[in-house]
């Protein structure tokens, strides 16, 4: 039996801000630039309370919290925290899998200190990170890495929450559908057309019947409400590509997909922005009516700088697509692909430079 940590800093730009300007602490602090385009990267908890979430356009966010603190990211600096934190994880273990610069999970089956329990390396590390870096962390543990992540965000902020194998189903089959690895808005609505609303009612459905609905991933789906995961740590794993997706309710002509591409190009240039690599390549991806899946992706010599510049490359992708007007598109996707390892510390501020 596996023993799998997920660590999640709390709020992990934010609270580096007002860890390092005490003139922050306790106000509601919003890390992003400002601009038209420009989106949350994170949100401490006081502006949290006004509705302030990460990815939300910064303009909202000024609506929703006007007396908001705007700070612009410090990607250099996040990512010398990060790293300090990394540091703590590698005095238990070498089986380390970073998500970005503030999650990670961690294999504790075998503890390099010695130690047998899981739980107890956890909170050291928690303790460590507040003692030695002034910031707080949530942790999960659990036998499997989907329950150590839903666990690390059950007792946010600040909290530690254990999910031993004998509490797995009873843990489980209460929870939302929407709590699973891949339950998005769409599949969850089409899970609820089904009477599905519940991991139990996943369950309850069988491995056939789930399968014949959703093919291969209807059998994903029922070994998860089992609590099956066979993905294992994977240390270091360097990242090859990072995209977002987003299924239509109905399908629709080229000419009303820019919208979707503007706000799925924001939502990845979030994510790049909180990786360690960097990206050279722009990839657009459409599946028609008929599930024909096409990409077109582009190098351009000069790496986009901001959030906007992104977009249009990516909605200008588009042209490359030869198919007639008529032909109605069901999914759209925007990603970055060809991730490299880039030396100067400020490559990635270069890159994912303000708006």
């Amino acid at each position: 039996m596996r023993k799998i940590v997920h660590i999640d800093m709390d709020a992990f730009y934010a609270s580096v801000e007002q860890r390092d300007d005490p003139a922050l602490r306790g106000r509601p602090v919003v890390v992003a630039w400002r601009g038209g385009r420009s989106v949350v990267c994170a949100a401490s908890y006081e502006a949290r309370v006004f509705g302030v979430r990460s990815a939300m356009p910064a303009i909202r966010a000024e609506r929703l919290c006007p007396d908001a603190v705007f700070v612009p990211p410090d990607f250099t600096r996040y990512r010398a925290v990060s790293q300090r934190v990394r540091e703590i994880f590698l005095r238990y273990t070498d089986r380390v899998e970073p998500l970005s610069l503030d999650e990670a999970y961690l294999d504790l089956s075998e503890i390099r200190t010695g130690q047998d329990s899981a739980t107890a390396v956890a909170q050291l590390i928690r303790e460590q990170i507040r003692d030695e870096l002034n910031l707080t962390a949530s942790a999960g543990v659990a036998p499997t890495k989907f329950l150590a992540k839903i666990a690390s965000d059950w007792n946010k902020p600040d909290g530690l929450f254990v999910i031993r194998p004998a509490q797995v189903d009873a843990f489980l089959q209460p929870l939302p559908v929407g709590r699973l690895p891949g339950v998005g808005k769409v599949m969850n609505a089409r899970l609820e057309a089904l009477g599905i609303r519940t991991v139990g009612d996943l369950k309850s459905s069988g491995a056939s019947a789930l399968e014949q609905a959703f093919g291969r991933y209807g059998r994903r789906l029922y070994e998860l409400s089992m609590g099956i995961d066979r993905s294992e740590v994977q240390p270091d794993r360097p990242r090859k590509s990072l995209s977002a997706e987003d299924t239509f309710e109905r399908d629709l002509p080229m000419s009303e997909l820019e919208s979707a591409i503007r706000v799925l190009a924001d939502k990845v240039w979030k994510a790049a922005a909180r990786s360690e690599r960097v990206p050279r390549t722009i990839v657009l991806k459409l599946k028609t009516s008929d599930f024909r899946i096409l990409t077109r992706s582009l190098t351009p010599g000069r790496w986009p700088q901001s959030a906007g510049e992104f977009a249009d490359i990516a909605c200008q992708l588009r042209e490359r697509v030869a198919l007639p007007d008529s032909t109605r598109y069901r999914l759209v996707g925007v990603g970055l692909s060809n991730f490299e390892d880039v030396p100067q510390a400020d490559a990635q501020a270069d890159l994912f430079g303000p708006d």
